[in-house]
């Protein structure tokens, strides 16, 4: 029998949906849960003991169970927090029984013994942190730009004196409101001039601004790379700010030095799969021309227009076709 894929996600995730497609192309075994169905929607029983070192058990959800035996691969993508199953509760109760879900159901998920992840959620929260990812970066030979995390304003003013022009950015996105809207903050040049002690409040990330020729995304599934430089028609800083159906996609060839660093990277971190961005200073056929800008452990890419090879290649690496251990 084929490996069971088990597919950890929201029921809206699109990206998740090109995966099983694909999968379901090749006749693998496929289930879909999403843990914060747990209640009457998912329930669980699992075991471990003396003579069986290793969780078992089944997961029941209204349309399958799932043999915890039979996974072979976890695709671990975008499930929804434990708090919004229990956003109706008294805070202090919400609190409680989220914890417990997350602790109890989502930590038998994330041991299964035998069960390759992509990614597994552990080692996609180690890569998450920007000084991380830049100082990993740094050591295995990507260029990476000039970089401050400061809360002094006097510090921040010297950076900017020294590396100028500066941009700003925010280690996370902007948590969601009181009605569920995300929100952005998107790369910023700022002006020193504004610096005051009110940069003490939090941490910041300046860095000098890449006199960049153009963008690119490289999607790296296992050992496959997939890019595409990514052109903004107004020329924007952040190309993410704009009208994303209004951008120009176009392959482009990763040099054999930078390959070698983002396998590099991704095996550092544990992971078989990540999302990178770079922004080039030159035609892009030269290492020097690349600058690491982060890497998303857990990055979209469905919008991409090579969607499908990236899903195959996902489908590949979850069904052990592929060589998908970094």
């Amino acid at each position: 029998m084929a490996p069971l894929v088990l597919v950890i996600t929201s029921l809206e995730d699109v990206t998740a949906d090109w995966v099983i497609d694909a999968l379901n192309e090749r006749e693998v075994p496929v289930a879909r849960i999403d843990p914060a169905d747990i209640g009457p929607e998912l329930l669980f029983a699992t075991r471990i003991g003396a003579g069986a070192p290793a969780w078992s058990g089944r997961l029941r959800t209204a349309s399958r169970e799932v043999e915890l035996g039979e996974v072979a691969a976890v695709y671990y993508r975008r499930p929804t927090p434990y708090t919004a199953r229990f956003a109706h509760l008294p805070a202090r109760t919400r609190d409680f029984a989220a914890a417990e879900a997350r602790h109890g159901l989502g930590g038998v998920l994330n041991h299964l013994r035998q069960a390759r992840y992509v990614n597994h959620p552990l080692a996609v929260t180690a890569a998450d942190f920007k000084p991380a990812q830049l100082q990993r970066a740094a050591r295995l030979g990507l260029t990476v730009p000039e970089t401050l995390v400061t809360n002094d304003a006097e510090a921040a003013a010297k950076f900017a004196a020294e590396h100028g022009p500066v941009v700003y950015k925010t280690f996370r996105g902007l948590p969601r409101d009181e009605d569920g809207n995300a929100g952005a903050i998107w790369t910023q040049r700022v002006d020193p001039a504004a610096f005051d002690d009110s940069l003490a409040v939090t941490a910041q990330l300046f860095q000098a601004e890449v006199p960049k020729t153009g963008d690119v995304r490289v999607t790296v599934v296992g050992r496959q790379v997939f890019a595409q430089r990514i052109t903004a028609p107004d020329g924007a800083l952040d190309w993410r700010r704009g009208d994303w159906k209004a951008l120009v996609h176009t392959p482009i060839a990763v040099p054999t030095v930078v390959q070698v660093g983002l396998h590099a990277y991704l095996e550092a971190f544990g992971l078989l799969f990540g999302c990178f961005d770079f922004a080039l200073t030159g035609r892009g056929d030269a290492a020097e021309d690349w600058v690491f800008i982060e890497c998303n452990p857990n990055g979209q890419w469905a919008w991409l227009p090579d969607a499908g090879d990236i899903a195959a290649a996902f489908a590949g690496v979850l069904s052990t076709e592929g060589d998908g251990r970094p």
